[in-house]
């Protein structure tokens, strides 16, 4: 019960759609968090996909609540920061774990557009930024808590397929490094991780439509590229980084990037 009677809000609670079993980072944070006890507070543009985790946890023994918002909109941002103090008070966690890539219109250089330079930009890190913007005030208040961004280990790849993603999860590398020094007076931590090649339905099934190839096909290309055993990781091994970072046994740790990869950042040089 590494995390008894804390106040989760989990941004990107949901799971985006896919045929397989695999389980998406937010969705298995938070169960995770709830098993160690505790509440949370699920957020996803997706209110259904939002919803379903929180029946899920609550299914598991623990306590849940969902609500829509989308990460571009200050004000539904702000709304959702606001019913989570009201209903518990507090805010101890805050994971914030929304990304898009190739379905945002992400693309090698010569095909990038601007339509989709903004559309990332504003989902990976303005996003990010937003949450943090409205709940550090409350943390600042009380004194502490936990912030937790999920970057990714594309940001240190030498090489990459395509330039928006991994620039815009770099900015927030640097951008929770900022959050780590300007809120250590009050005993708020701030932390990424940079998870490598996952098997979740963001990074594997989404791929599938957007890429016209089979799930099998991507999947065993992204196992090939891992050192670890040949394998991708899944959403419990970010999951479990997470709780890490969140709970008190991370309590002397702020401003850094945890790698959740497998070794493929041990080869970049």
């Amino acid at each position: 019960m590494r995390l008894k009677d804390k106040i989760a809000l989990i941004i990107g609670a949901g799971q985006a759609p896919g045929a397989s079993k695999a389980i998406g980072n937010g969705r298995a944070t938070a169960l995770l968090f709830a098993r160690e006890g505790a509440k949370i507070f699920c957020v996803d543009r997706n209110l259904d996909s939002a919803q379903e985790t929180a029946e899920l946890v609550i299914q598991d023994g623990g306590d849940a609540t969902a609500i829509a918002a989308d990460v571009t909109d200050e004000d539904a941002i702000a709304t959702a920061v606001q019913s989570c103090t009201e209903k518990w008070a507090r805010i101890d966690i805050l994971h914030n774990n929304v990304g898009i890539s190739v379905e945002g219109g992400d693309a090698p250089l010569a095909d990038v557009t601007t339509k989709a330079f903004d559309r990332i930009m504003d989902v990976n890190l303005l996003g990010t930024m937003l949450t943090c913007k409205h709940v550090l005030p409350v943390m600042r208040a009380q004194q502490g808590g936990a912030i937790v961004n999920i970057s990714s280990a594309s940001s240190y790849w030498t090489s990459h397929p395509t330039v928006l993603y991994p620039a815009s999860k770099m900015a927030m590398v640097s951008f929770t490094r900022q959050l780590a020094i300007q809120n250590a007076d009050c005993g708020v931590r701030a932390n990424a991780i940079l998870p490598g090649l996952m098997d979740t339905p963001m990074a594997v099934d989404r791929r599938v439509e957007a890429l016209g190839r089979t799930r099998e096909d991507i999947a065993a290309e992204r196992d090939a590229r891992v050192p670890l055993l040949g394998k991708m990781g899944t959403g419990w091994d970010v999951a479990h980084a997470a709780l890490f970072l969140a709970s008190d046994d991370a309590n002397f740790i702020t401003g850094i990037e945890m790698p959740v990869d497998g070794g493929s950042l041990a080869r970049v040089g």
